[in-house]
């Protein structure tokens, strides 16, 4: 446990690195917040742990599996590519079990970390919901920290996709960031690849700011390309490579996986159910009702405020407001409607939709921030307007 320890220091000491440099970048940048959510994040760190000594743990398999190969036989997507990423860490600088943890841990805390970025940086008026600020609300939730702080798919894949959210709004400033960004969601998941590009391309296409042709190109010909070229990777991993008929390949998937996962404790047959329940099971459950156990309790008071902060945006003015919305916006709608869409037909299982969800439900919270936020600086606007014009007829009078 030593060993973990003083990687916890130096990655400290890493990150106040970093801080430096984004304080230069970004005036909002906030040292203090960051170290705090840091340390929160670590204490999941030990939570997982402690979680991990006492139950079955992927994380275990993602530790011993690299030790047994050479590095390029790693090389892959999906599960393959964790072990390739973590295979020097753990046959060059001889990480153990408990720092290759802390390692993957550091990295699902750099997500919340571009997470705060990406939203700092796109709203800048603050906002209060349930009488919290919302930007903390969203970067302290629980559940989120608990399976990112762990040795698996978890910690990288939402590191990859916040570091893309933030980078693609200046892809050529950024763009070191957003190739990162890119291979680790591609190898990580292809198929989260595919929802990331269509709503980049969807947003770019749609949103509502004047940018210049050749960045609309850029952005056009690098998400198309990339997905041209990776289509039978993406295609594989459901199978459907050699399908002639990709409907009914990817409906013939989605049975057999979900009933697969039904069988687990925690499995609801989900096969039946209508497209609007199937969303609802995977947003929003398990609930109180449906709670496999207490870690499942926990999560049900996490989902109802998801479904609180879900309702702000049932709104008859929300699809006008979608309409006006900038590339970010319709963006992460796209990513996070797509990624639901998909994996609500093929997860049957609470426990393993409570660890999935983590990776899209930020571009959730970013459409509601942004159109709440919206909705206040519109009020705050005529507020003005009518303070102005009050004025300008007060000093009529007088004259």
């Amino acid at each position: 446990m030593l060993g973990a320890l003083v990687l916890m220091l130096a990655l400290f000491v890493i990150n106040q690195m970093m801080y430096s440099t984004f304080s230069k970048k970004h005036k909002f940048f906030s040292k203090k917040l960051m170290n705090t959510l840091f340390l929160y994040h670590l204490f999941f760190f030990i939570v997982y742990y402690t979680y991990a000594l006492f139950n079955n743990s992927d994380s275990r398999l993602y530790y011993s599996r690299p030790q047994y190969g050479a590095w390029g036989e790693y090389f892959g997507t999906s599960t393959t590519f964790i072990d390739f990423m973590s295979w020097p860490f753990i046959n060059v600088l001889g990480f153990n079990y408990e720092m290759m943890m802390v390692l993957y841990a550091w990295f699902g805390y750099i997500g919340f970390l571009y997470a705060y970025l990406f939203f700092r940086e796109n709203i800048p008026i603050k906002l209060k919901v349930f009488k919290l600020d919302f930007l903390i609300l969203v970067l302290f939730l629980p559940n989120m920290h608990f399976w990112t702080a762990s040795l698996g798919k978890g910690a990288p894949i939402f590191m990859g996709l916040m570091m893309f959210a933030y980078a693609i709004k200046e892809p050529k400033s950024r763009w070191f960031t957003l190739i990162l960004a890119s291979v680790l969601i591609y190898y990580i998941r292809p198929h989260v690849f595919l929802f990331v590009a269509a709503g980049t391309v969807l947003g770019y296409m749609t949103g509502k700011e004047k940018i210049a042709f050749w960045k609309k190109m850029l952005i056009y010909i690098g998400m198309i390309g990339s997905l041209i070229m990776v289509q039978d990777t993406i295609l594989g991993m459901a199978g459907l490579d050699e399908s002639e008929n990709l409907v009914q390949g990817f409906e013939d998937f989605s049975e057999d996986r979900g009933g697969e996962l039904a069988k687990s404790g925690s499995g609801v047959d989900m096969v039946d159910y209508p497209l609007p329940v199937k969303l609802f099971t995977f947003w929003f459950r398990p609930l109180f009702f449906d709670a496999p156990g207490m870690l499942g309790l926990i999560v049900s008071v996490e989902n109802l405020i998801y479904l609180l902060l879900f309702i702000r945006i049932l709104k008859k003015d929300f699809l006008k407001f979608l309409k006006k919305s900038p590339v970010t916006v319709k963006m992460s709608l796209t990513v996070f409607f797509l990624a639901s869409l998909a994996m609500s037909f093929v997860m049957s299982n609470l426990g393993i939709i409570m660890r999935q969800k983590s990776m899209v439900m930020y571009f959730l919270f970013f459409v509601i921030y942004y159109y709440l936020a919206q909705k206040k600086y519109d009020r705050i606007v005529m507020l003005k307007k009518r303070k102005n014009k009050i004025l300008k007829s007060r000093e009529l009078g007088v004259s």
